[in-house]
């Protein structure tokens, strides 16, 4: 293990993928989500190969012992993804950043509903302080007053479907790795993702002009590299260490909507996102110190025991 190392491989992936949302963002107002997705998934694809051949994974990676996990992960991943970029078009970065947030937390919650995963009351209090924290940031979102707020709310109502989406993602990846190759899952999703993405096809894909192209084609290459570094991380220390790094992304998207966008952030999205982000270190605090506990429970098991 080498945390130090992974510690920068996820905020090299942070960088990475807020970088890719803003991309997104920038052309989201002519280029249906469906369409974004199928140039993000599809140009990860050779990023991803090149990476596994260098490593010597490209057999394993391409691997796949149970199709139809892939497939549900994949229709989940897509899922996520569309919701999560079709709402850049109506909100504020830093907004949809903060809202994304509520995904670990969720996922506290389904894997004890659909993994049978033990959550006890210090979780359970952090997970619902978390969810106050993603209502305080949707709030001014739902007083419906004109289109504008119209607009602001279905912006909202997307990246909040987003959220669920890809913390079901999560839960059916941590059913996966029981059986399937890192390698195998990350490889899987680009392909799995590129191909459902064309069942919006009907729904008005347009032809990108020659700049438009080139953005959907560098989302596709960001994703996958971002991907690669988030899957060296994990590779280099414990998920307790380089996790919490996670929420460095609100403070770059703040910093991007405000500069590229001109997005001011206000109050209360500021005191919402900083609830949800100490409610998941809490979390991840906690799942590091039952770690520990657990830990120096089987290390103090004579061999009999």
């Amino acid at each position: 293990m080498r945390p130090l190392r992974g510690i920068i491989y996820k905020l090299i992936s942070v960088v990475v993928f807020v970088v890719m949302s803003s991309l997104i963002k920038s052309i989201s107002d002519t280029i249906p989500p469906g369409e974004t997705v199928f140039f993000r998934s599809t140009f990860a694809v050779p990023v991803i190969l090149v990476w596994l051949a260098l490593r010597g994974e490209l057999r394993t990676g391409l691997k796949a012992t149970k199709p139809f996990g892939h497939f549900w992960r994949g229709l989940l991943g897509v899922t996520a993804m569309g919701f999560g970029f079709a709402s850049l078009a109506y909100l504020p970065l830093p907004e949809v950043t903060a809202i994304g947030f509520a995904a670990p937390l969720l996922v506290v919650i389904f894997a004890a509903i659909f993994l049978g995963e033990e959550v006890r009351l210090f979780r359970f209090s952090a997970v619902l302080v978390g969810l106050v924290g993603v209502m305080i940031v949707l709030s001014p979102r739902l007083t419906l007053r004109g289109d504008a707020d119209t607009a602001m709310a279905l912006g909202a109502m997307l990246a909040l479907t987003g959220a669920v989406s890809a913390a079901l993602a999560q839960v059916t990846v941590r059913r996966l790795i029981a059986t399937e190759q890192t390698s195998a899952i990350v490889f899987w999703f680009s392909v799995t993702a590129a191909t459902l993405s064309l069942v919006t096809l009907p729904f008005g894909w347009v032809l990108p002009s020659p700049g438009q192209a080139a953005l959907l084609v560098t989302t596709g290459i960001l994703g996958g590299i971002g991907q690669i570094f988030l899957t060296s991380s994990y590779r280099e220390a414990d998920a307790s260490v380089v996790a919490p790094f996670d929420y460095a992304a609100i403070l770059l998207a703040l910093g991007i909507g405000y500069w590229v966008f001109g997005e001011v952030p206000t109050l209360t999205m500021l005191t919402g996102a900083s609830i949800v982000v100490a409610a998941g270190i809490l979390i991840i605090w906690r799942e590091r110190q039952l770690g520990l506990e657990r830990a120096k429970q089987r290390k103090a098991m004579t061999p009999g025991g």
